[in-house]
């Protein structure tokens, strides 16, 4: 997408959720309903400008304004928990620990199909790298240091590897991208399952940290030979390259809607009827699918203390499932399956509200 059209759908969703996106605030800090505000939410950034075109759309059509703050999932599952927001949103599915240090009972809402994407800094390579999971697994982990590794030049046959050091770009807040990441590394590599490991928060052995998936891209962007991950429309809105990378039927993938949707083809078929969503499709068998795709989430209190507020989310639910879904091609993330819709419509109406108005 034009990243002048994505600027400016950014920018009218901050008008329209009546807050303001502020790259790099601390995954630790109290979102606050701005004035207008009907619902207040914090959390991923991976899913940021689909939020931000969904909220800004969804005020426009009902007049309910949604303040979305994307502090990172660590922070939206905190403030969920502490109730300082109304809902949570997370692109790591809460862990059994934290769903037991909730008020109550939280549900998990799929909302689209993201890819997480290696970008890089190398201006004279002209087309993608291609990697394996192993080698990513290596570079992050400090093993490989030089672009023109063997290791690498071996993957990519032909192509002239600049004798560059590697600086690695990871992000420094708790981050729902890095554990789809660290999921999908721990997933390929023995050696990363022992350390660093999985989780929303590492301890990188090597690399500077960033907040946020824009903080990465623009990080990547800015030092030549850098390599880093972030969510697919942040690479296309800064112009990054990205690597095709070897799944799990030998195929080197690129990253696109039609191969994240290639990820989760037949998940909605074979998912019990009572499943809780917490899903991951990292390395996913099957042609054509990218190997580091995932689903991103909504965190929905099953009992809402305030009738109007029930109403106001319940309905905003159904509306994203109805409606939403139709946009998220348009910002390179692929649709829900629909038998998936249809199993997330009819849990709707499992979230009660207490006496509260």
């Amino acid at each position: 997408m034009n990243s002048r059209i994505l600027l400016a759908i950014l920018m009218a969703a901050v008008l329209a959720c009546g807050g303001e996106h502020r790259a790099g605030t601390t995954d630790t800090a109290t979102v606050r309903s701005s004035s207008g505000a009907d619902l207040t939410g914090a959390g991923a950034t991976f899913p940021y400008p689909i939020y931000s075109k969904w909220f800004s759309d969804y005020a426009s059509a009902t007049g309910v304004k949604i303040n979305y703050q994307s502090i990172g999932s660590g922070g939206g599952i905190r403030q969920l928990t502490e109730g300082t927001v109304d809902f949570g949103a997370s692109d790591a599915p809460m862990t059994d620990a934290e769903l037991a240090k909730a008020k109550g009972p939280i549900l998990h809402f799929p909302t689209v199909l993201g890819a997480v994407v290696i970008t890089y800094n190398l201006p004279e390579i002209t087309k993608p790298l291609r990697l394996t999971g192993d080698v990513i697994a290596d570079l992050f982990a400090g093993k490989i240091t030089r672009w023109s590794d063997s290791r690498i030049a071996a993957l990519n046959p032909g192509v002239k590897l600049p004798q560059k050091d590697v600086l690695i770009v990871h992000r420094s807040d708790g981050s729902g991208t890095t554990y789809i990441f660290s999921d999908y590394l721990s997933t390929v590599s023995p050696a990363w399952t022992s350390a660093p490991g999985k989780g929303k928060e590492l301890s990188w052995p090597v690399g500077i940290g960033a907040k946020g998936n824009e903080g990465v891209a623009g990080q990547v962007k800015q030092t030549d030979g850098a390599i880093g991950y972030t969510e697919l429309a942040y690479a296309k809105q800064n112009h990054l390259a990205t690597a095709a990378i070897q799944n799990a039927a030998g195929e080197y993938v690129e990253p696109s809607i039609e191969s994240a949707t290639a990820a989760a083809a037949g998940i909605g078929a074979n998912l019990p009827a009572n499943t809780d969503f917490r899903i991951s499709i990292v390395n996913a068998p099957g042609a054509g699918a990218y190997p580091i795709s995932s689903f991103t989430w909504l965190l929905v209190p099953r009992t809402i203390a305030s009738a109007r507020k029930q109403k106001q989310i319940t309905d905003f639910l159904r509306w994203y499932l109805a409606k939403g879904e139709q946009s998220a091609a348009s910002l390179d993330y692929a649709p829900l399956p629909q038998p998936i819709i249809a199993m997330l419509t009819s849990r709707i109406d499992s979230i009660s509200a207490g006496s509260a108005p």
